[in-house]
């Protein structure tokens, strides 16, 4: 009895767990399985792993092979598994050395010629092979950027399956080039993926930029927004306390340009959260595209998106949506009654909750998904019932049926509401530099720090995140009258009047307070019932 054994890493959602693999080589006719529960893309690998290592000058045992995945109970998907199969099956057959893989994995996609493919996923997949005690770890050489920013392991990166085999101390002789030839005539490693420091809005690099994210644009700045001051106050009100906002508008009126520079305004990721937010580009396959970076992430759904692509979704384990991918950064719904009322209501636990569980038949899947809500919206269906001069054409019926799609408790759940009107001249000051983002961020930078010295003990990291109870017993009776007295007149819920005194908060911040005052509550309960 022959077995060898390998390690690579699995994901559920951003949770990874260790991938025991087991090669049995028994007497039988030739026949090549995997078990514990492979989906269709791992089940694949048995052509993949076959061509790959006779391309690298192993004879394919010509008897029963068998490879279990462990745990079984987990189901095992993509083709990051195809590496560490193949070691399998070689010290199975004592084709290289058998010794002790613990504190080992390797993981990558294996082409018909032995090449070794990047796959997503490496970076989760690093870290938690850190927290598990991994050593060393091979990886696709068209990763190693993202994998090199896991300290503690010893990243090894691979152009081909004879380097993963001469590393193990087996020997090798290619039938149609060496692995060197190979390596030759691949492109460099460290190509495409660029990890950056702390940056400014406005001078990130283009090349590792979505089109989607406004820093792509070439330095957006809230000074570019002529007027709408009243507009730019509740954006810096929403950024200081990380509250969810609604603009409504007429067309042009500026909605879109004012929400593609709140990430301009807000304060840079810390480590941590750099980390998370590449988690999820490298799960998603972006992170080339973006990059490490300190700034925010941008997410703007088109209205037409389906529920799947917003929350997430697909067959087997769900796939992460906008809202995981708008995690510490801003989620800008365009003309949000536009959107399928079962899209916005699948809203309402992420964003109480900061998670979202996609149950599904092979299991539940969390991810992460704390984001700043932005919504725009027009007046009506044709735009024009106010603001324009403009006459408005849709009957009272359209208008609210228009509205009734954004249902009460969602903008409940809204803690700031505003109007964004057409500018009727060019102000004077238009482009002032007190109007410009660095500014506005440097405000806001100041009031989430000491929301941050107020709640450290608490770990909340900014006023939308305390607890109502923690409000109110560090509010003054002043302050609790007035909001008492909202909810005796109905212009707050529950829910309401505990985000109007995490608005009162935030006010008070930004107006160098220690304590919310009448004024700061007055201004709060004001934010948030603006359209009521």
């Amino acid at each position: 009895m022959a077995i060898g054994t390998a390690q690579s890493v699995g994901m559920v959602g951003l949770r990874g767990f260790i991938v025991q693999m087991q090669a049995f080589i028994s007497p039988g006719l030739p026949h090549f399985s995997i078990i514990g529960l492979p989906d269709t893309s791992v089940n694949e690998a048995r052509e993949r792993v076959r061509s790959a290592c006779s391309a690298s000058g192993f004879r394919w045992p010509e008897t029963r092979v068998t490879v279990n995945l462990s745990p079984a109970s987990l189901p095992k998907r993509g083709a990051a598994h195809d590496l560490a199969i193949a070691v399998s099956v070689l010290a199975a057959g004592r084709m290289i050395p058998t010794k002790d893989f613990d504190g080992m994995i390797a993981l990558g996609e294996l082409n018909l010629d032995g090449s070794v493919l990047p796959i997503n996923g490496i970076l989760p997949m690093l870290m938690h092979g850190a927290r598990r005690g991994v050593r060393k770890a091979f990886v696709p050489a068209a990763n190693m950027d993202e994998a090199e920013l896991i300290p503690g392991i010893d990243v090894i990166g691979l152009h081909h399956l004879t380097e993963l085999i001469l590393q193990l101390g087996g020997t090798c002789e290619l039938k149609t080039s060496s692995a060197n030839t190979f390596a030759e005539s691949s492109s460099s490693p460290l190509s495409n993926v660029s990890v950056t420091g702390p940056a400014t809005p406005g001078n990130r690099d283009p090349a590792t930029t979505s089109p989607a994210h406004p820093q792509g644009s070439g330095g957006v700045d809230m000074s570019q927004v002529s007027g709408q001051e009243s507009a730019k106050w509740a954006l810096t009100v929403a950024a200081a306390g990380g509250h969810h906002l609604i603009m409504t508008g007429p067309p042009g009126s500026g909605k879109t340009m004012l929400a593609e520079r709140l990430p301009t305004i807000l304060p840079p990721l810390g480590e941590v959260e750099q980390l998370e937010v590449a988690s999820i580009r490298s799960l998603c396959g972006t992170l080339q595209q973006y990059g490490v970076t300190d700034i925010p992430p941008f997410e703007a759904p088109h209205h037409t998106a389906s529920n799947a692509s917003l929350v997430g979704g697909g067959g087997g384990l769900a796939q992460p949506g906008a809202i995981t991918r708008a995690h510490h950064g801003v989620l800008f719904m365009d003309e949000a009654p536009e959107f399928s009322p079962r899209v916005l209501q699948s809203l309402r636990e992420p964003l109480e909750t900061g998670l979202v569980a996609l149950a599904r038949s092979q299991g539940t899947t969390v991810y992460p998904a704390r984001f700043q809500l932005l919504m725009a919206a027009n007046p009506c269906p044709c735009g024009f019932a106010y603001g324009t001069g403009e006459p408005c054409t849709c009957a009272s019926r359209e208008r609210r049926r228009y509205w009734n799609r954004l249902s009460g408790p969602i903008l409940d759940r809204i803690d700031i509401q505003t109007e964004v009107l057409d500018v009727p001249c060019l102000p004077a000051d238009s482009g002032s530099e007190k109007d410009s983002s660095e500014s506005i961020r440097a405000t806001v930078i100041a009031a989430r720090e000491q929301a941050r010295l107020r709640y450290q003990e608490h770990g909340w990291r900014c006023n939308a995140e305390a607890t109502g109870g923690w409000l109110r017993e560090h509010s003054s009776p002043a302050v609790l009258a007035r909001v008492d007295q909202a909810l005796r007149t109905s212009l707050l819920s529950m829910r309401g009047a505990d985000r109007a005194l995490r608005l009162a908060w935030t006010l008070a911040d930004l107006h160098g307070h220690d304590g919310p005052e009448t004024e700061d509550i007055d201004l709060g309960i004001h934010l948030r019932t603006r359209l009521s």
